[in-house]
């Protein structure tokens, strides 16, 4: 079955690729969940649409990568969230969070599926957040968690 893949999938290709796969894989797996949609004759539109997207949003060059890994490693992010008296967070900080976080820090826009957090962060304090730019370019940003 002939599909167009709307989001990266691992081992398969990224988004806006027609791709062939066996039909249940892509009937009870791809389909549903959102990652591919069934390929049609009109949907090279949808093809173009994807490809220009992610267009947008890529880091096209190394030197690129460089010149925003050097803002975001500058930048003092701060993010207030509820918390307890002993400092646990209610619930644990998301890469959506980090993401906003930076926005509003005045930092460049950043996809959030490029975000790593090593381990959950469930409390108050500095922690350490990974952006991946490029293939070569990581980015170590530090985040500040404050209670609200």
């Amino acid at each position: 079955m002939k599909i167009i893949l709307t989001n990266e999938v691992p081992g398969l290709g990224v988004a806006g690729e027609v791709v062939e796969v066996k039909d249940g894989y892509a009937r009870n797996y791809l389909v549903p969940r959102g990652f591919a949609i069934r390929w049609t004759k009109g949907g090279q539109k949808d093809v173009d649409a994807i490809r220009r997207a992610r267009k947008v949003r890529a880091i096209q060059s190394l030197e690129h990568a460089n010149e925003v890994k050097g803002k975001l490693e500058g930048l003092q992010v701060k993010l207030a969230v509820r918390s307890g008296d002993s400092g646990r967070l209610f619930g644990s900080v998301t890469q959506a969070d980090v993401v906003e976080a930076v926005k509003v820090a005045g930092g460049p826009s950043v996809d959030k599926r490029t975000v790593t957090i090593a381990s959950p962060i469930k409390t108050v304090g500095s922690h350490r957040v990974t952006v991946k730019l490029h293939t070569d370019v990581e980015a170590n940003l530090d985040v500040a968690v404050v209670s609200a």
